[in-house]
């Protein structure tokens, strides 16, 4: 028995002298290079200098703003994906100049927009990705996520902004809280069915199946779960009394309570978020670096990417400026027209939220992701995937009601019914293709084919009568003001 182990580890082999000499100077050179290092000038894998705090994969070789190469560099963008994104360009000047030259073409000003938004939320995704590998691996990746979730931030808050929830106010009666509300779910949608099922979908094409670290699976599906449930709280207890026929129950107070309850939810998740980011950034960072460094090393055209030219700090800067400009500009835009989409051609407010808007401020990092599952980076992947999923629900989320707050709007999180069954019924799907720690392309299909079923059912899901986005026809009778505040 234990002979045969021996056999199976192969001869024993022995150093010679040369070999032992090796190895000593080899711990020589190492000691000499460890005093040293604070002293010799560092060199990355393309002979650059290493700028003192920049990560050697992050070194450019240059300083400053240098128009040739920051055009050429961000041109050819972070994969062949992001790259064939960047001919959509002439919509952003034609969207713009639509908008100011033909006001009343309200569905072209709208389209052009919305596709313009794709080309300039990929110029962010790319200069946060630039960024990013300047960095510690572990920060570069939470800051590449968050900076991703800039483009729904900026939604939000536009949408916010313009939001008039005061029925007496006919003239600029807005409600945008339903919009806002399923944009929020619909993000996390978006996030853990399609994005997630186009990754696996497209690892999957490439290799029978893919496997994926317990720290980035479990961790984030647990979190993500936990924060759906904190989510649907106020609603659940909304519609518990609401139908109540043991309980008297006032609408406007149930509001009231609502908002509250919604309130003191957003501050406890912001604080889960914090929490999370020192856990995955201070606590526990050595676990997360040392998975992201093993899909590095199984990424396939990594070689490639260390030879490809970088920006500079100066230029990642300077796209993100441009970048998050034409991203908000393009984000009023959009918001303004939507009360013409849901009042005048009937398009479904849910349709809008739960899937338009998520769709078009996750693309860019969407392709990210894909790119990512392609290489054989699904760690890298679904950092991106459940990262993102959960800024939205500790941080993006709660960050809208806590400033709707101080802005004294009634943004809560009394969700749809409809909305909040959805978001629980997808996290415990996505946790269940993530519980065995491998993916193919059947579970991607899957994915995809519930997000497609989501998608048609918010299309054809009926608008209230009441305080849809873009109504400004509130009813006079205080029944029809009490069923609205029940309305979500």
């Amino acid at each position: 028995m234990f002979g045969k182990r021996k056999e199976k580890a192969g001869p024993r082999t022995y150093a010679t002298g040369q070999d032992v000499e090796l190895a000593n100077s080899h711990e020589l050179k190492d000691a000499t290079s460890h005093q040293h290092k604070h002293h010799d000038p560092r060199f990355n894998h393309n002979g650059h200098k290493v700028t003192r705090g920049i990560h050697p994969d992050g070194e450019s070789g240059r300083r400053g703003f240098h128009p040739h190469h920051f055009l050429r560099i961000s041109g050819r963008s972070a994969s062949k994906l992001s790259m064939i994104v960047n001919i959509l360009w002439p919509f952003v000047p034609a969207a713009i100049a639509v908008r100011y030259t033909h006001p009343g073409a309200h569905e072209w000003i709208f389209a052009l927009n919305y596709i313009a938004m794709v080309p300039s939320a990929n110029l962010l995704g790319f200069a946060g990705q630039e960024l990013a590998r300047q960095l510690p691996k572990v920060f570069g990746v939470v800051l590449e996520v968050f900076l991703g979730g800039i483009v729904e931030i900026i939604l939000f808050m536009v949408l916010l902004s313009k939001n008039v929830d005061d029925p007496a106010d006919v003239e600029h009666y807005n409600n945008f809280v339903p919009v806002i509300r399923a944009a929020i779910l619909g993000s996390i949608l978006a996030n853990v069915l399609l994005c997630m099922g186009c990754c696996f979908f497209a690892g999957g094409m490439r290799r029978d199946e893919q496997e994926f670290d317990a720290a980035i699976s479990e961790v984030g599906s647990g979190l993500l779960l936990t924060a759906g449930f904190g989510l649907i709280i106020p609603a659940a207890f909304v519609t518990s009394l609401s139908g109540s026929t043991s309980v008297e129950v006032d609408p406007q107070g149930l509001s009231d309570k609502a908002l509250t309850i919604s309130r003191v939810t957003s501050i406890v998740l912001f604080l889960a978020f914090l929490l999370y980011a020192w856990f995955q950034m201070h606590t526990h960072h050595g676990i997360y670096d040392a998975v992201l460094e093993k899909d590095e090393a199984r990424d396939q055209d990594r070689h490639k990417d260390l030879k490809k030219a970088k920006l500079t700090l100066t230029e990642c800067i300077l796209a993100l400026v441009i970048s998050i400009s034409l991203v908000s500009l393009h984000a009023v835009f959009l918001v303004e027209q939507i009360e013409y989409l849901v009042r005048e051609r009937g398009i479904s407010d849910m349709g809008i939220g739960l899937i338009l808007v998520p769709f078009i401020e996750k693309a860019a990092e969407n392709l990210t992701a894909v790119d990512e599952a392609w290489d054989n980076q699904m760690n890298f992947a679904l950092s991106h995937v459940l990262g993102s999923s959960i800024q939205t629900a500790l941080f993006n989320g709660p960050l809208v009601v806590i400033v709707g707050w101080g802005l004294h709007k009634a943004m809560d999180l009394n969700f749809e019914i409809f909305n909040a069954v959805i978001l629980i019924l997808a996290i415990i799907v996505a946790g269940s293709f993530l519980r065995d720690r491998k993916s193919n392309y059947l579970e991607g299909a899957l994915c995809v084919f519930i997000y497609i079923i989501i998608a048609v059912a918010a299309f054809t899901y009926p608008n209230p009568h009441h305080g849809a986005a873009g109504t400004n026809e509130p009813e006079a009778s205080t029944d029809g003001a009490h069923k609205l505040r029940l309305m979500r």
